[in-house]
């Protein structure tokens, strides 16, 4: 059978979200489930169904158990192509109310697909394999609740998601996996080692603990380091614009349902979604030469983006975040130098951090903004750079901005999982909307041409993905409290003190545990609070003014001199060593 552009493994995972169908059916009976949509999903799959009995765990083995006689079976995988009233029929008499709405929205004259297998039958696009005996190895992971078609007004769903392998030793390594997730869990681990909160008062809006800040703040200088030195200038915009502007950006045709209004004296206001309108009308605050051009504004500006509360998932999908967002206005044959120097900014800052990522091109969605002729010239511009820099990337067919085609690039974290972050956008659209000019060489008018650029993204996002990457063990400039000291008694209490204070003065942040506990509890204490190193002082340390340092992971410390010691840390940290 020919896949098309899906894999052999997406294919049997979406034959095994229609076996899981037919065994939910046979289970529960054919009349008493009805059947919303099944696709391929990263890792897996999922099948959204109605059904009145709420699943558990141990519905989902029963379920797995009937979907393994499914596959035992070999049922052949038949593929019929009717007509919209020939489907329209034959759902009407299985009863499946929410197939009939997705063909009643279809054209008349559409054609379409029906895959059989057994007494099972669904309304797809396919492919799949040709029997249920090519199914591999698959487990049922969990359930939860899905609004039919995402849309909060329509009813509650259940929501059962699954993953599929071609062999047993593949299933089970990626079930290792998923294990190690919830024990690196960004939620837990925030919790445990105080960097952020989340309260019912603000649903979706991170509250930032002060361990938290400092792993944003050390992210942000090192951004503003590396910006400095680039020639980029940091402004700050307000979080609330009034409507107009939105109107004029055209985030109001293309975003409104994802915005907050308010109201103040009569005129509307918008929270802002993004900070692009408002670098705009920097840019337009005064007459620039082409002389002057790049001109690259910079800003950690707070956005607001409402999403759905069952979205909502910790520091990965939330209300409100900090965009580290820049915009780069520059002449038409400054393009792809720009975009390659952002391109060099964005790998140096992954390559810091130790992440391998992989580079995807956006290219323009069904809603856009502007002629195909401009899309034309925009995308081919990002390609060039790519291509003459020879950066290996896939199309990403329709996921371009309205306003424009990106780059995105996506970082692969430790357990193997792809993570949209860095992104550069480039855009003919906005000059246009907000009337920009720049001085030409020949006295008159022009166009500049906008690079919409982000390093980390959303930096709530950011830090949450770090925190799950590093399973908390942030690498030594990052790390909230660098170096733990623990004097053996109290008597050592003092001089810990000085060491604390010698630590601070190099620059390197320092904690000291004096408790009346035992030295073993608080080695363990300083173990779950995963600080790079703990120093370990006795009164032998304190006469020879050394500290025994104990490396994370170490099982045995190393007797050093405070200073000696306290200068290689801070040389280190500034040349921020993983």
């Amino acid at each position: 059978m020919a896949f098309g552009n899906q894999s052999k493994l997406e294919v049997m995972r979406h034959t095994t979200a229609h076996v899981l169908a037919q065994a939910v059916k046979r289970l529960y009976g054919a009349g008493a489930v009805k059947l919303g949509i099944g696709p391929v999903i990263a890792d897996g799959f999922y099948y959204d169904m109605a059904l009145e009995k709420p699943l558990s765990p141990e519905d989902l083995a029963a379920i797995e158990q009937v979907m393994a006689a499914i596959v035992r079976e070999n049922l052949p995988i038949l593929r019929k192509v009717v007509s919209r009233e020939e489907a329209l029929a034959w759902f009407e008499e299985l009863g499946e109310t929410f197939k009939l709405e997705i063909i009643r929205d279809l054209p008349e004259d559409a054609e379409l697909t029906v895959y059989e297998q057994g007494e099972f039958a669904d309304l797809c696009r396919g492919p799949h394999v040709s029997s249920t005996g090519e199914v591999g190895a698959f487990k049922l992971l969990h359930t939860s609740g899905a609004y039919w078609r995402g849309d909060a007004a329509n009813v509650m769903l259940q929501r059962i998601y699954g993953t599929a392998f071609g062999s047993v030793e593949e299933l089970e390594a990626h079930l290792a996996l998923i294990e190690e997730a919830k024990k690196r869990d960004h939620r837990k681990l925030g919790k445990d080692l105080d960097l952020f909160m989340f309260s019912e008062e603000a649903p979706g809006m991170p509250f930032f603990l002060p361990q938290g800040m400092i792993i944003r703040n050390e992210l942000e200088g090192f951004a503003r380091e590396l910006q400095r030195k680039r020639g980029y200038e940091e402004v700050r915009t307000p979080l609330m614009m009034n409507n107009r502007v939105w109107e004029q950006s055209g985030h109001w045709d293309h975003y409104k349902d994802n915005m907050y209004f308010t109201q103040v004296d009569d005129v509307k206001f918008a929270l802002k979604p993004m900070n692009c309108p408002g670098h705009m009308l920097i840019f337009k605050n005064s007459l620039h030469s082409y002389r002057e051009l790049p001109i690259r504004i910079s800003e950690f500006g707070q956005v607001h983006r409402h999403e759905m509360s069952g979205a909502l998932n910790g520091m990965m999908r939330v209300r409100t975040f900090c965009q580290d967002d820049a915009h780069l206005f520059v002449l038409p044959e400054q393009i792809g130098e720009e975009i390659g120097q952002v391109i060099e900014l964005i790998h140096h800052v992954y390559d810091v951090l130790g992440f391998a990522y992989t580079v995807e091109l956006s290219t323009r969605p069904d809603e856009k903004l502007g002629s195909d002729e401009l899309w034309d010239q925009a995308e081919q511009a990002l390609q060039n750079v790519l291509d003459q820099r020879g950066i290996p990337y896939q199309i990403n067919e329709g996921d371009g901005a309205f306003y424009g085609p990106k780059i995105d690039f996506h970082i692969l974290d430790s357990l193997k999982r792809s993570w949209q972050c860095g992104t550069i956008q480039l855009d003919f659209q906005m000059p246009d909307k907000f009337d920009l000019a720049y001085v030409g060489e020949d006295g008159r008018k022009h166009r500049p041409v906008v690079i919409h650029r982000a390093l980390y993204g959303s930096m709530e996002r950011f830090i949450g993905m770090l925190t799950e990457h590093f399973a908390g063990a942030f690498p030594l400039w990052l790390a909230p409290t660098q170096v733990m000291i623990l004097p053996v008694s109290e008597h050592q209490a003092a001089y810990a003190y000085q060491v604390k204070q010698l630590l601070t003065h190099a620059g390197v942040r320092a904690e000291v545990d004096a408790r009346q506990e035992k030295l073993g509890y608080r080695l363990r204490e300083a173990q779950l609070r995963k600080a790079p190193y703990v120093f370990v002082v006795g009164d032998r340390e304190m006469q020879a003014g050394e500290a025994s340092v104990r490396a994370r992971g170490a099982a045995q410390g190393t007797v050093c001199n405070v200073e000696e010691i306290a200068t290689q840390l801070a040389a280190d940290i500034r040349d921020r060593k993983r």
